[in-house]
């Protein structure tokens, strides 16, 4: 999956809380011998996994508020004129515990849930709103910071803290501060509504997924697939109940997509995409009144700030600005993918009915003849690649790549405390200096929900005495586990991912901010995909794949003749790659640009937009409303078509790279200095211009997507 980032009560807590700020604890004896109220002896400070149970959360994160809160009222009842030193500091370090706790679990609530920690969410969650929204609409407080803002040119402030002044104003605005007194109930109300139904939309869609397996019980029915594939799938139903001696196949992506792929029996392909592409339409896990609250509660709160609709309210803080903008851009792509996935179909129906099927070419049809095609038109077959795509030699060419391009090492660390056994924890290295701390967890289990992303334990900044604090960076992965004696293998999608996520790391690594709330990936939604799928880039680079491509078996370097033919089949597939991601992005703005309440019937309303744009049977959105996490639960609301927008950036900037050599060290500390290094510290243009000395052109994004 692309990325991710960032989940929505991830987004929740970390809008809300600050830094660093140290406040005398009340004295409260079940906070005693809590693990969060102590300095935490372990390497660079990192969460002490082992010590924290599940009920040290509530009490630490109500200590946190607490603390934060008390910060608050100092600022506020501070008889000296506002100043930068006096407001925006204090406000910017404020809720050091707050800020801790919650980092710690929601990461942990994604990667490591449970129903205990799901009913704690359920108190959790609905908590942080509030005590964002007191913060927020707190009248004083932005009386005082509005004050600060309005005599900005006397303070005599830097680039950076000018940065932070604004932002911080602008942050106020869009989080209430304006909104009249008669309205704040209601607009606390919405808040705390949207938190608790994106928290619910999430866990019905986890459950959704962990709750369906299709067990087949002849090997006969599975031609097509794999030794390999079939091992993991009697593996996978021998440690489920019931079903040993079974083939288990799951809706979770590593078993799904190689068995739509090469899977020839049709009607077990369309069982199992059934399943998947159904999930939380019905039943005891349906999502679809929850889609109904949330797009007419988003709306109602963008019109109380001022906005026509909720997409307009998001683009304003991004590099977007506007709806008219985002789908003009959308639909630039949009129409060549089409008609490229278009010639795609056509192509795919004529080997169907060369097959002797009757009927028009469905969803469940896309990916087996994909994959047949590719074979056949130029010989790559997934199943050659994955055995030079080991799961341990591929991360080392990603570090390889790292190194050359910023000079970076990497050192895993054992001594590192993890919070399951499968997460490995790395030092990052810079100039003999460790600047982070790096988590890679990497495949399912029923705890994890699906897909992958990246967050942080704690993002860089540097205290009030000039300390910095280095990140602690998550990223989690649902790679396919190893199977037997044979070692986790990646297909090209999966290494992209890994590339993609490891792109997000780099943002936080590298970043050099001085205040947290301007760090690392905390800038705009259009923007923080940029660096991630800048990344992907590198990972088949020929020069690259010849150091890290060995076969797992033999050692041998990846022969170029298959290079060649991975160089080749580049632009493969990418009218469907294109379409599905547009569709989902288009049918993500249609619902966020509603001026009026809405009563939204699904499936029918996104049959009905995605008709409207001309989509064809064959192919659905990337992902359907019951189960689009991304919008509904995970931060991207009316923000979807930021993959797009960010790819514009990314190839325009790695043709850059093309121009100069992909490992020139000028470009690379350009891109490093001006981008990675500064966060939101300046204008998402202003960074790219200043890399790349120029706005971007579309032209690069066409072309290496294979639809100029």
């Amino acid at each position: 999956m692309n990325r991710k980032l960032a989940i929505m009560t991830f987004v929740l807590a970390t809008a809300i809380l600050g830094g660093a700020c140290k406040k005398k604890t009340a004295e409260n004896p079940d906070l005693a011998n809590n693990p969060f109220m102590k300095e935490w002896d372990t390497p660079y400070g990192v969460p002490p996994f082992d010590q924290i149970k599940t009920t040290d959360y509530l009490p630490a994160i109500q200590e946190g508020m607490r603390q934060q809160a008390a910060v608050i009222k100092e600022i506020c009842d501070n008889k000296e004129a506002p100043t930068f030193a006096n407001t925006l500091i204090p406000y910017e370090y404020s809720g050091e515990l707050l800020n801790k706790v919650a980092a710690v679990f929601m990461n942990l609530a994604e990667c490591m849930n449970s129903p205990e920690m799901e009913k704690l969410s359920d108190t959790i969650i609905p908590m942080l709103t509030r005590h964002g929204d007191d913060i927020m609409l707190n009248a004083d407080l932005f009386k005082k910071i509005k004050t600060v803002y309005e005599n900005r040119d006397k303070e005599n402030l830097n680039a950076e803290q000018m940065r932070l002044l604004e932002e911080t104003y602008k942050g106020f605005v869009r989080g209430g501060a304006n909104v009249p007194t008669e309205k704040q109930a209601r607009f606390r109300e919405i808040n705390e509504k949207l938190s608790a139904l994106t928290l619910k939309f999430g866990n019905n869609v986890l459950a959704a997924t962990n709750g369906y397996a299709l067990f087949v019980d002849n090997e006969e029915d599975l031609k097509g697939l794999t030794e390999g594939q079939l091992s993991a799938a009697k593996e996978a139903a021998d440690g489920m109940k019931n079903a040993k001696g079974k083939y288990a196949f799951t809706v979770h992506i590593p078993s799904m997509e190689p068995f739509l792929q090469n899977c020839q029996n049709r009607e077990l392909r369309k069982q199992l995409w059934t399943a998947y592409s159904t999930r939380c339409l019905d039943g005891e896990n349906s999502n679809k009144d929850i889609i109904n609250e949330i797009v007419n509660l988003r709306l109602e709160k963008a019109q109380i700030l001022g906005f026509d609709n909720y997409a307009n309210y998001v683009l304003d803080d991004c590099m977007a600005k506007n709806d008219k903008n985002v789908y003009e851009l959308l639909m630039k792509v949009w129409e060549p993918a089409l008609s490229k996935a278009k010639e795609e179909a056509a192509i795919y129906q004529k080997m169907m009915n060369k097959d002797g099927i009757a009927g028009n070419l469905q969803p469940y049809d896309w990916r087996y003849y994909a994959e047949r095609l590719r074979k056949e038109q130029y010989d790559l077959n997934d199943e050659d690649i994955r055995p030079y795509l080991a799961l341990d030699s591929t991360i080392k060419g990603l570090f390889y790549v790292c190194d050359r391009l910023y000079g970076l090492t990497f050192k895993e660390n054992s001594e590192i405390p993890v919070y399951h056994k499968d997460v490995k924890a790395y030092e990052v290295i810079d100039n003999n200096e460790v600047i982070a701390v790096v988590y890679m967890d990497f495949f399912p289990r029923e705890s994890k929900r699906s897909g992958a992303w990246m967050t942080n334990f704690r993002e860089q900044y540097y205290d009030r005495d000039g300390n910095n604090h280095i990140p602690v960076v998550s990223l989690v992965f649902n790679f396919t586990k190893p199977v037997g004696d044979k070692p986790a293998m990646l297909n090209i999608d999966q290494t992209q991912t890994l590339y993609h996520e490891f792109g997000h790391a780099l943002h936080s690594i590298l970043s050099r901010c001085h205040y947290p709330s301007l760090s690392g990936t905390n800038v705009p939604r259009d923007f923080v995909e940029m660096p991630s799928q800048f990344m992907e880039h590198f990972a088949f680079e020929p020069e690259v794949l010849k150091i890290y491509a060995h076969h797992y078996q033999t050692g041998e370097t990846i022969p170029d003749d298959l290079v060649q033919k991975i160089d080749r089949a580049a632009t493969y597939g990418q009218g469907f790659i294109n379409t599905e991601l547009l569709a989902a992005s288009l049918i993500d703005m249609d619902y966020h640009t509603a001026t009026s309440p809405v009563q939204i019937k699904l499936p029918d309303y996104e049959e009905q937009q995605m008709a409207k744009i001309g989509l064809i049977p064959s192919i659905i959105s990337r992902y359907r409303s019951p189960y689009f996490q991304h919008i509904f639960a995970g931060g991207y609301g009316a923000g979807y078509y930021s993959y797009t927008w960010a790819a514009v950036l990314d190839n325009d900037a790695y043709q850059c790279f093309k121009d100069h050599g992909i490992f020139d060290p000028a470009t690379a500390t350009s891109f490093r200095t001006n981008i990675l290094e500064r966060g939101n510290t300046a204008d998402a243009m202003t960074l790219y211009v200043a890399f790349r000395g120029q706005e971007p052109s579309i032209e690069p994004l066409l072309k290496n997507r294979g639809l100029k």
